[in-house]
């Protein structure tokens, strides 16, 4: 009787450390650990760029302060800063959130709850996926062919073209699969009961995916949104092929249509234009952007994690 009764408090130990998961396992220690040490190589190498490019930059705010933030561009470093190329990145969101986001989203909604599963759906999801890895320069030559030549005529002989509007759209093009794909992921998220129950009230697909899909799938909506924004807000190769690495932005008391039409510059553009500068002081001023860039990224997200989880249906 106390061998069986030994054997089961062996048993029972067993089966509580493979519940807790303590028992020994070798292989997957070892996983564990090259996991870890994959994480601590990612962090070291964001905080070495961080550091490097506080260090440098850091110097530029102590002795100017937000002077720099608000300064517009010059050839001379002591009086050149970012407020032209935060105003342009900033309209250019703007852009991109009114143009990107409700078509994307609603092609994503289309191929989701209303298209039939064929070929040819299944053909156009998977050129949506793989136009998501195309280079953003391939979306800038696209626009410096298509927007640039067909808003010539809008926008006047000043800018050839080479507009606000431009660049809007076309960092929307480079984000839209994007949008698209992210989605579609939150949408096929959504269990299938919700879609069920809906129908067996007697609702329509438009009442269920209004009152019910789209609440639930809101907040993966909103995180790819997030990613598209931050992404666009970085983006440089397309803009300089549609003209924003060589134009600067009027600011003064233009209205808003001759803003759209007007050249315009951007944040990381008047980076890439000051590290080609021999002068020291523009490589700190291009780090000092930078960290600009990463601050006005972080604000931004910040406030649509905020929207996001205000907005948020729990069921």
């Amino acid at each position: 009787m106390s061998n069986i009764a030994t054997g089961a408090r062996v048993s029972a130990e067993l089966v509580r450390q493979r519940i807790s998961g303590r028992r020994s396992d070798v292989g997957g220690r070892l996983f564990e650990g090259l996991l870890l040490l994959a994480l601590l190589a990612s962090l070291a190498v964001l905080l070495t760029l961080l550091v490097d490019v506080t260090t440098r930059g850091i110097g530029v705010y102590l002795e100017r302060g937000l002077d720099f933030i608000g300064s517009p561009l010059s050839r001379d470093p002591a009086q050149a800063g970012v407020g032209q190329g935060l105003f342009g990145s900033l309209l250019l969101m703007l852009l991109v959130a009114v143009t990107a986001f409700p078509i994307g989203i609603g092609a994503a909604i289309y191929l989701e709850e209303y298209a039939r599963d064929t070929t040819f759906t299944r053909f156009v999801t998977a050129n949506i996926r793989n136009l998501a890895g195309v280079p953003s320069i391939v979306y800038g030559l696209l626009g410096l062919a298509v927007f640039v030549v067909a808003l010539r005529g809008f926008v006047g002989p000043d800018s050839q073209g080479r507009s606000v509007l431009a660049g809007g759209l076309t960092l929307a093009i480079v984000v839209l699969p994007i949008v698209i794909i992210t989605t579609s992921e939150a949408l096929r998220a959504v269990p299938s009961g919700i879609r069920e129950a809906a129908y067996g009230v007697g609702a329509t697909r438009w009442q269920t995916v209004r009152s019910h899909v789209i609440p639930y799938a809101a907040p993966g909506i909103l995180t790819g949104t997030i990613l598209s924004m931050a992404r666009a807000f970085g983006e440089t190769a397309p803009l300089i092929m549609v003209g924003g690495a060589v134009s600067f932005l009027s600011t003064g008391d233009q209205g808003v249509i001759e803003t759209l039409q007007g050249k315009y510059t951007t944040v990381p553009t008047t980076i890439y234009q000051w590290v080609q500068r021999p002068e020291r002081e523009f490589i700190e001023l291009s780090a000092a952007g930078i960290l600009a860039l990463l601050v006005t990224i972080l604000l931004v997200n910040g406030l649509a994690i905020i929207l996001r989880n205000r907005y948020a249906r729990k069921w």
